[in-house]
């Protein structure tokens, strides 16, 4: 059964962002056929690159409160404690930071890391250097999201846009409700999220780890953790 299970998550639902590229893909494709079969099927290709580049798998995500779950799929690059950029309005000391890096290979659906409201969404053109440089955050192209806990705990998120990204696409507003998992935005052909947790909390994740949206667990805001010890097999 979970071998089915993952086969399908393979074919999982394109998001209606997609819709235009893959569809621009396809007409490409079938011109190229009529003109010249080989690069056209090397189209085809392309286009099924796109069909899961865009692709929305349903996640099961941990339900408790204070639980912090990743914001993006991809590999968790960097756990620093950082200085938040200003637009996030979360003060001048350092802040522990779990950052996540897209491959184009990753799903691109960003998801709320806890419940909440959306405080604060502020939009910052910027470079396009690659997302997996540290400066990336203060000098590229980003959105940020504050997300306030019921428990009055302020989480942000950051949207980073990379070398070939050139889009960073909101799904929510100021203001509203979000619940943790919950798609955000998305942003196109490989990027970075930055996840910025209240001081003193622990990570319980590892730099080189896998991170899957809406279900990885990246922290614990009700618990204090001595910290986990990590190792590579």
């Amino acid at each position: 059964m979970s071998i089915i299970n993952s086969i399908r998550a393979q074919f999982s639902p394109i998001h209606p962002e997609g819709y235009p590229f893959v569809g621009g893909f396809a007409l490409v494709s079938l011109v190229m056929i009529w003109l010249w079969p080989p690069l056209g099927w090397l189209c085809v290709l392309a286009t099924a690159w796109c069909a899961y580049f865009f692709r929305d798998p349903p996640r099961t995500t941990p339900v408790r409160e204070g639980v912090v779950v990743a914001p993006a799929d991809g590999r968790v690059s960097q756990i620093v404690n950082a200085v938040p950029p200003g637009e996030l309005e979360l003060g001048t000391r350092p802040l522990p930071r779990i950052s996540t890096f897209m491959s184009v290979f990753d799903c691109h659906v960003n998801r709320s890391p806890v419940s909440g409201r959306i405080a604060r969404i502020v939009y910052r053109a910027g470079a396009f250097l690659s997302a997996d440089l540290d400066k990336a955050s203060e000098q590229n192209e980003r959105n940020s999201f504050v997300i306030a806990t019921d428990g009055g705990v302020r989480v942000g998120v950051i949207q980073i846009a990379g070398l070939v990204a050139r889009r960073i696409v909101p799904f929510v507003r100021q203001g509203e409700a979000v619940g943790a998992g919950q798609r955000i935005g998305m942003i196109r052909f490989g990027s970075r999220v930055d996840v910025y947790l209240p001081e003193g909390t622990l990570p319980l994740v590892a730099e080189g780890q896998t991170a899957i949206a809406g279900e990885t667990v990246l922290a614990d805001l009700r618990i204090v953790d001595p910290g986990r010890a990590f190792r590579l097999n």
